[in-house]
């Protein structure tokens, strides 16, 4: 990063003025006193952490999108998001300029990124945000703690989880583009155990996920259709308290289906053709078990977790195989299969004045198959790929108070996939806090790695089973600040990134592995550099009458190779909310986003232009139990894409009601 854009950067911040973690109601004092689970693997106060961590409450999720898990993760400095067409549609997350797939997402602890995916990445449009409780978004290369995939960070989506009193809550939703949603919880504990138990639902006819909105993609094809959305889910989470051991279990199921266009993608179709009936499923289930107890007089805690998540995509694809009307069609069937089992263990260790180790050792085995069979003309399903992988890892975290203001950590990971390759990563951070000015300073350093998947190491028409990890060495620092009694919050971080031996997908030729009956393959070939500016502030302007809050990200990132920025990837990109509370039932929030221009693709080729979006969120509490809300999207018409040709929401108003008991 140049002095340049540093500066240009920090000027936008003191204009922006925004937020570290987007949190609404919490002051500065309950921000650094709240405990998180991710930074370190085990329960930390966030002013002991010199991780960048940011956390996404409860409440930010309960007033975002109900049906759209990455609406609440836009509240997240660093975190660039894409959609491909409105709910439903592909997304995709790149944390600090990081490829998609270089984050690693866990649900309470446990990877579900999708091994038949090409870059094995997670497909957030499987998950139903009502079984969250929290999301704790863990910056820089973690592979040090979780291993493969943590090259850029970790999202790690807690769900639910009951304590006290039974409370049943019920939420409905409807609005533009024929929406509807609701979702149900019911949480408590009774003597010895624990529950949680939520359930949702949710239908959009939504719109032509490509062309819409966009003129002249709309005047040339004009047989643009909606292409809708629904899905379905649940989730069980049940603990016993049995002496010093807790044991808990959890199931989680959702299955989603989806439109989506094909067809004029290929431009060189007759516009004249309709738009082909795609459709799309997403079938997410996993289970798993967990003892924690106690040894030595409270000295050494364990923990052992086992796990299974299974993940099924199908596709049903209609194409055109001819350039002129009348048109011929084809219908192809494929469906990816992918599983995950394993087991973990974590011991953490109290050592006195020394601080604390936690150490443990994991193995995992998945698998990966993808079918395709013909519908028209018909020919039965034929696998085309079938491969397994197992990875065995030992990982150790020292932790260390020295005096009252400092903490560092020091820890590393050994990754074996077997008969794949072998790495080994390590982490050090240190945060020191100075109570008496509100000040806390924090940097951490470290290296990430991604294995290839079995899709890109397999695949009989890509596969290339040479390629090495991925790697990555990235460092961050940075300073929270609080005025005023903590009514002002700012926050400064930097960060920096190197990507080498990244896999791409290159053409034939004499310097590739590629096969003769390739069309292509995958090889290590590129080099990527990113750097930035994360930062916030969150301004309690008056006290129980108005907060402003704000999150920005200034990102430089360029491809090593020939110097040119990354695709996709904007300069600069905030949001904003302003939180007005004329009584205490009723409360106003708008919202702006704003992201720079960008490319599409590489080399600088597909302008995506600049916007800002104008959201408006308000809410009236009717009594204790009742609320009633309504939320307007893009309420001032901006015409925009997040991808080259892919629409996006017009003016849309949303209401429903929130009850708890």
């Amino acid at each position: 990063m140049t002095i340049r854009n540093l500066a240009a950067g920090t000027a936008a911040v003191v204009v922006l003025s925004c937020s570290h973690n987007a949190a609404h109601a919490q002051s500065h004092a309950e921000q650094l006193s709240e405990i998180v689970v991710t930074a370190d693997r085990a329960p930390e106060q966030l002013n002991r952490t010199g991780s960048s961590i940011s956390v996404v409450s409860g409440e930010t999720i309960t007033t975002s999108n109900p049906g759209s898990l990455v609406d609440a993760l836009r509240t997240v400095p660093g975190l660039d998001i894409s959609e491909t067409g409105g709910p439903g549609s592909t997304t995709n997350i790149r944390m600090r300029g990081g490829n998609t797939g270089q984050t690693l997402v866990m649900i309470d602890g446990i990877r579900i990124n999708d091994p038949t995916a090409a870059s094995g990445d997670y497909d957030f449009t499987m998950f139903a945000p009502s079984s969250i409780d929290r999301i704790e978004v863990l910056k820089g290369p973690q592979s040090a703690l979780y291993g493969s995939d943590a090259m850029t960070g970790v999202i790690n989506i807690i769900t639910k989880k009951g304590s006290g009193p039974a409370q049943f809550n019920i939420r409905t939703e409807g609005g533009s583009y024929g929406t509807a949603s609701t979702s149900g919880s019911l949480t408590g504990s009774q003597g010895p155990w624990s529950y949680a138990f939520t359930g949702s639902g949710q239908h959009s006819n939504g719109f032509s996920r490509f062309g819409y909105r966009i003129p002249a993609l709309e005047a040339k094809y004009p047989n643009l259709e909606r292409d809708g959305f629904d899905r379905i889910g649940g989730s069980a989470r049940i603990g016993y308290d049995v002496g010093d051991v807790r044991l808990e279990a959890g199931i989680l199921s959702s299955f989603t289906r989806s439109a989506y266009d094909g067809t004029y993608s290929a431009t060189s179709k007759s516009p004249q053709f309709p738009d082909t009936p795609n459709n799309a499923t997403r079938q997410l289930d996993q289970v798993w078990g967990k003892a924690t107890f106690d040894t030595l007089g409270g000295v050494l805690n364990h923990q052992i977790n086992v796990f299974e998540t299974h993940i099924e995509r199908t596709f049903n694809e209609t194409t055109y195989t001819t350039n002129t009307l009348p048109a011929n069609t084809k219908v192809v069937y494929s469906q990816y299969l992918a599983n995950s089992v394993g087991a973990e263990y974590q011991g953490t260790l109290k050592l006195g004045p020394l601080g604390t180790l936690v150490y443990g050792t994991k193995t995992q085995h998945e698998t990966a198959d993808i079918s395709q069979a013909g519908i028209k003309p018909a020919s039965p399903l034929t696998p085309q790929l079938g491969k397994a992988q197992d990875t065995n890892a030992l990982f150790a975290l020292w932790q260390l108070p020295i005096g009252e203001r400092l903490s560092v950590t020091l820890g590393g990971r050994v990754d074996d996939v077997v008969d794949v390759a072998r790495f080994e990563t390590w982490r050090a951070t240190a945060a020191y806090n100075i109570a008496e000015t509100g000040t806390k300073f924090h940097a951490s350093a470290g290296t990430g790695a991604k294995a290839p998947t079995l899709y890109q190491l397999y695949s009989p028409d890509n596969g290339t089973r040479t390629l090495v990890p991925e790697e990555s060495f990235g460092y961050d620092a940075g300073i929270d600040q609080s005025f005023l009694n903590g009514r002002v919050v700012m926050s400064v971080t930097g960060f920096s990134n190197t990507f080498s031996n990244l896999i791409n997908f290159v053409s034939p030729s004499a310097a590739t592995p590629c096969t003769g009956t390739q069309s292509g393959c995958y090889v290590n070939v590129a080099r990527a550099e990113t750097s930035g500016l994360e930062v916030g502030s969150t301004i309690d302007i008056l006290p129980g009458l108005l907060k402003f809050n704000a999150a920005y990200t200034y990102l430089h990132a360029i491809d090593l190779s020939n110097g040119a920025i990354l695709a996709r990837r904007p300069k600069n990109f905030a949001r904003f909310a302003l939180t007005i509370t004329p009584t205490d039932k009723w409360m106003i929030e708008p919202r702006i986003t704003t992201v720079s221009k960008r490319f599409s693709s590489a080399n600088q080729v597909g302008q995506v232009d600049a916007y800002t979006r104008v959201d408006l969120y308000t809410e009236y509490k009717i009594d204790a139990n009742w609320k009633v809300f309504a939320r307007g999207e893009n309420i001032l018409n901006e015409h925009y894409q997040e991808v080259l040709n892919f629409g996006t929401t017009g003016p849309a108003a949303y209401a429903g009601f929130n009850a708890t008991w």
